[in-house]
């Protein structure tokens, strides 16, 4: 399998009052075309600055990335839905495209079949003061990937959700980055949501962030999150995982 992007020993150096603070130290792993990658680990370990860093709105002290293409197309969606309280569902969702001036009226027909996939097909000329949490992030996931994006990149953006919604949520994910053939990356707190949506999960160790271990998760055949969730393969990937990060604590 090809990798789309390719991390080498990436290191982040901030400059304090105190002094240097090393937030990430020698960090190194591929993304693979087509794959979703999942990293955890503790709060402050410095996971959204490795994803800064990734999207070019960092920049490394030491080490390189190299991407499949030259200038890939990378789309990030934060924490926040962000979106536009003026606009409607639609408008929200085409809004990349018409930043990037690629909205005409077939890219438009298909951003309008991707909301009606996911619920939001009676939703269209809705604002987001009408919608639930879990509607405007599929909104806001949906705009992400309406721009055709090589990596999407994901910085917790589940994390203000409530548990039901964060699991049902998981699964219109997962199936619409797969859908889409885009590479992602995901940052999360949530050990489940890791490996229900991901395809590898990496565990960063507490500050100065290093890689502690990379998982492999095995169960693509197996399309329901609550499914997954109740082998025991995703049990004992759990453990380990869990495992890995009260070490840090």
């Amino acid at each position: 399998m090809n990798n789309k992007l390719s991390i080498n020993n990436i290191k982040k150096i901030f400059q304090t009052k105190e002094g240097e603070l090393c937030a990430i130290d020698d960090v190194s792993f591929d993304l693979r075309d087509g794959e979703i990658l999942a990293i955890v680990g503790t709060s402050g370990c410095g996971k959204s600055t490795l994803l800064n860093i990734i999207a070019g709105l960092d920049s490394p002290t030491e080490g390189t990335l190299l991407a499949e293409n030259d200038n890939p197309k990378i789309s990030y969606m934060l924490q926040s839905d962000a979106l536009l309280p003026w606009r409607n569902v639609l408008s929200n969702a085409c809004l990349g495209l018409e930043l990037e001036r690629k909205l005409d009226s077939e890219s438009k027909l298909r951003v309008e079949e991707m909301l009606k996939d996911y619920g939001l097909g009676d939703f269209l000329s809705q604002y987001p003061s009408g919608l639930s949490g879990g509607m405007k992030q599929r909104v806001a996931l949906i705009r992400s990937l309406a721009i055709e994006p090589d990596i999407l990149l994901l910085d917790e953006p589940f994390s203000a959700l409530d548990y039901y919604t964060r699991v049902t949520i998981s699964e219109d994910v997962h199936d619409m980055i797969k859908k889409s053939g885009t590479s992602a990356i995901i940052i999360t707190h949530d050990i489940h949501e890791a490996l229900s949506i991901g395809d590898r999960v990496i565990v960063l160790s507490s500050r100065p962030s290093k890689v502690k271990n990379i998982y492999e998760v095995d169960f693509k055949d197996v399309p329901s999150v609550l499914e997954k969730r109740g082998l025991p393969r995703f049990n004992e990937l759990y453990k380990s995982i869990w495992g890995d990060l009260d070490e840090e604590i």
